[in-house]
């Protein structure tokens, strides 16, 4: 691989107009594309043939709604305390202020005064609106604002209308202030690690090229299939933290080759072919784990996977193509001024603040490696009250209409009226589904965690029936988890005995069911990530114990990652500095999703830090001596790219998307704790404590396992000679010359 690698690096430097006119017309296509055909993003969270999803279709079927395709609203009128809505000064107002709704252009119905939901203090009352526009789609500005106009006449009579539901639900930007704050911050790092602004430019400027590109794709595709609307915020993310990275190896490289004398067309080639070999085996690393989201079954995660493995694989493309091409067009500029400390990293005697970290470790490992691993330990404690389920109104910042309406609605009517339970009942007849229903609603009166029971409502056909099941607290609650376990073992023996089909469905149940799936996958998951690690690592660095220890050190970071996240979302610490919106069970989603990137992340820092390693000791021999010297050469970038992706993390933790923030904190802390506590400290403390077993693999093994040079050991200085050769050193002269 590595030199294939090489020529193709030689390829971009030699035929850099050519690959970057190339990429810029792939890219205005893409774009062109995703504007022209783009399709609606998708805000669907559910599993098709899952139980309550199968029992929720069937009713849908039974009870068709000519509307149920169409987005909805709902408005939440409250009077003042110690008044009802049903006075004459309050009751005329209400009713102008819904017969105004009626008359918006856009609003398709309105439910009238006395058929919507009343609460038992007469104080406040929902009414629902339904709108002509798709439910994928999005309401237009113009009508949403017109409709909020129409509660002024209600408002001025003392009441409050709040404007809520899936048509007032925030929409957020996968790029936003926040984010470019962290880009800013991320160019900064890049500064202060290579020190050209020139330089550090590169990395950012292909990692956006390929988010642009990475976005557009996705829009484009979602024109077909189904696309969750997280997916490019997610992808967004993960698509610019590793671009930076991938193009940050590669400029290093490069850079540090130049001050040592190589020529910039061979300095190129050679980057890609051993930096970029990292590239390559990083992003394969990161790409599969993220493709592996879809065995979970779950299309939402799919496509988030899908969508984030596509932003990666335009990472790495952006990095072996489009990045030799601009280093080979701005040449010799790129040499690191002389003392700077770009140039020292070519000095194999210099002394820099890695070698001293790992110095330190090495001195004492083993109070090190305790010390460090009961730290881990403590951290990861709170992973084992982690609790999961799907995000709703609740979820979001106290500030927006739809959670204002969602907590109006729960003081009002119960914290249970958000996410009512559907009981649904079909028989062969008519007297059958009577029976059954009615022995159903018997059998819901003996069941704790239920706060109302509606009547039994019969369809048209006679053939099925269903039960509005009010719980006593909330959607995302435990306890709600558990009524719907008890409500399913409460309805199984009536449907066993009148051979009838029963089920427990509505909205929460099919995120119950979500929740439920994403949280047994997570065990699997794991396993097929750890033995994929252990298989990865074996071949790339022909070692037992590197791969075990790898594994145990990503494991670390994942139950610290997992165990900060649940102390700040589910119990609250620095949940007000960090602006968490509402305290509860994580996003369902987000566990598996940073499992998967931190196993990408966490094997990078790995490649990047024990191949330097590896590489010195294959020359020397002298195990203690190449942890120094790997250290050397490769901690300064992976103390960078850790604090890029951090950066960018934090940045996107600061959106406030509810769905996004416990994975963007995840992969924050993650990415942190691996770095630096794992990769610069257990790692050398480890490898001092095994010395020369530490690069060991006994034959047998060895000669099954198939050769890969993960940073391109194959490229020596004689390597690839004949393609310098046939390069020449046409670039130099050029430079010369302007």
């Amino acid at each position: 691989m590595g030199m294939l690698l090489y020529r193709l690096g030689a390829f971009g430097a030699r035929r850099r107009r050519t690959m970057i006119v190339g990429w810029l017309i792939v890219l205005a296509a893409v774009i062109a594309l995703g504007i022209s055909i783009g399709g609606s993003l998708q805000n669907t969270k559910s599993i098709p043939g899952s139980p309550a999803q199968t029992a929720l279709t069937r009713m849908d079927r039974e009870w068709p709604a000519p509307d149920q395709d169409k987005q909805s609203a709902q408005i939440v009128f409250q009077a003042p305390p110690g008044h009802k809505l049903t006075e004459a000064a309050l009751a005329g107002p209400l009713r102008a202020s819904l017969a105004a709704a009626r008359e918006v252009a856009g609003v398709t119905g309105v439910s009238p005064p006395g058929s919507s939901a009343l609460s038992p203090d007469g104080r406040t009352e929902v009414a629902d609106v339904v709108f002509s526009t798709k439910k994928d789609a999005d309401v237009p500005a113009a009508t949403l604002d017109a409709l909020k106009g129409t509660g002024t006449t209600a408002e001025r009579a003392g009441l409050t209308a709040v404007y809520g539901g899936d048509a007032y639900a925030p929409t957020n930007s996968p790029i936003g202030p926040t984010e470019l704050i962290g880009i800013l911050v991320a160019l900064a790092i890049l500064f202060i690690t290579i020190g050209s602004m020139l330089a550090a430019g590169l990395p950012l400027l292909t990692a956006i090229f390929g988010v642009i590109g990475s976005m557009m794709a996705i829009l484009t595709v979602a024109s077909a299939v189904g696309i969750s609307e997280n997916a490019p915020t997610l992808a967004t993310m993960i698509g610019l933290a590793v671009g930076i990275d991938y193009a940050l190896l590669i400029v290093s490289r490069h850079r540090a080759q130049l001050a040592a004398g190589l020529p910039v067309l061979e300095s190129v080639a050679k980057a890609t072919a051993t930096a970029g070999s990292a590239v390559v085996f990083a992003g394969a690393t990161v790409l599969i784990a993220l493709a592996g989201l879809s065995v979970a079954g779950v299309p939402m995660l799919t496509s988030m996977g899908l969508a984030s493995a596509g932003a990666v694989a335009m990472a790495v493309l952006m990095a072996l193509t489009l990045l030799p091409a601009l280093l080979s067009a701005f040449g010799r500029r790129l040499v690191p001024k002389s003392g700077s400390r770009a140039a020292h990293l070519s000095d194999p005697d210099r002394t820099t603040m890695g070698t001293r970290w790992v110095g330190g470790v090495l001195r004492h490992p083993i109070r090190n490696l305790i010390l460090v691993t009961l730290g881990l330990l403590v951290i990861a404690a709170p992973v084992l009250r982690l609790q999961m389920a799907l995000t709703d109104d609740g979820s979001n910042a106290k500030s927006t209409v739809t959670r204002q309406a969602y907590d109006m609605i729960g003081h009002a009517f119960g914290p249970g009226a958000n996410g009512p339970l559907v009981v649904l009942v079909e028989s062969t007849n008519a007297t059958a589904t009577s029976q059954t229903a009615a022995a159903v609603e018997a059998r819901l009166h003996g069941v704790n965690g239920i706060a109302e029971i509606s009547g039994i409502d019969t369809a048209d056909d006679r053939t099925a029936a269903r039960i509005q099941v009010t719980p006593t607290t909330g959607p995302r609650s435990q306890q709600t988890r558990d009524l719907v376990s008890r409500l399913n073992v409460a309805v199984a023996p009536v449907a066993r005995q009148n051979g009838s089909y029963v089920a427990v469905t509505g909205q929460t149940a099919v995120g119950i069911d979500v929740a439920t799936k994403l949280s047994g996958a997570l065990i699997p998951f794991a396993l097929v990530v750890v033995g994929l690690s252990l298989l990865l690592l074996m071949i790339a660095f022909r070692s037992i114990a590197i791969p075990v220890k790898a594994t145990v050190g990503f494991l670390l970071s994942l139950g610290a990652a997992f165990g900060a996240t649940v102390a700040v979302f589910q119990w609250g610490w620095l949940a007000g500095l960090l602006g968490v919106p509402s305290l509860g069970p994580v996003a369902s989603f987000a566990p598996i999703i940073v499992m998967a990137v931190l196993f990408g992340l966490a094997m990078d820092y790995e490649v990047f830090l024990v191949s330097a390693m590896r590489e010195d000791y294959a020359r020397r021999g002298d195990a203690r001596r190449a942890i120094l010297v790997g250290a050397r050469n490769a901690s300064r970038v992976v103390t960078a790219a850790a604090l890029i992706m951090v950066a960018v993390f934090v940045a996107f933790l600061f959106g406030k998307d509810p769905d996004v923030m416990p994975i963007a904190f995840g992969l924050a802390f993650g990415v942190l704790v691996d770095a630096f506590a794992v990769r610069m400290t257990l790692v050398p403390a480890v490898l001092a404590l095994l010395g020369d077993r530490s690069w060991q693999i006994p034959r047998r093994l060895d000669r099954f396992l198939p050769h890969l040079a993960a940073e391109g050991e194959s490229i020596t200085a004689g390597a690839g000679s004949a393609d310098s050769a046939a390069i020449g050193d046409d670039l130099e002269t050029e430079t010369v010359a302007r």
